[in-house]
């Protein structure tokens, strides 16, 4: 179950990178930064179940960053314009 619950996690994440990469979605808007945060948020979780600490830096940083700029879209969307 772990492995799925990983799979998912990281599908998330590549997904993010290639619609980035693709040019199907900009780095700055709230998908891009929404798939990131879920992806590495899952992936946090299962590094800490599976007492991996290292990915658990990677991904828990990963996460933060996504938040932070999920916050300050957030933000600047409900500053207006």
């Amino acid at each position: 179950m772990i492995q799925l619950i990983s799979l998912a996690g990281s599908l998330a994440v590549l997904a993010a990178y290639l619609a980035s990469q693709a040019r199907w979605m900009p780095t700055t808007s709230g998908r891009y930064l929404a798939l990131n945060f879920a992806g590495s948020a899952i992936l946090s979780g299962v590094a800490v179940v599976e007492a991996q600490w290292g990915f658990l830096l990677l991904e828990g940083v990963w996460a933060l960053i996504s938040l932070w700029g999920l916050l300050r879209l957030w933000r600047d969307r409900a500053a207006g314009p």
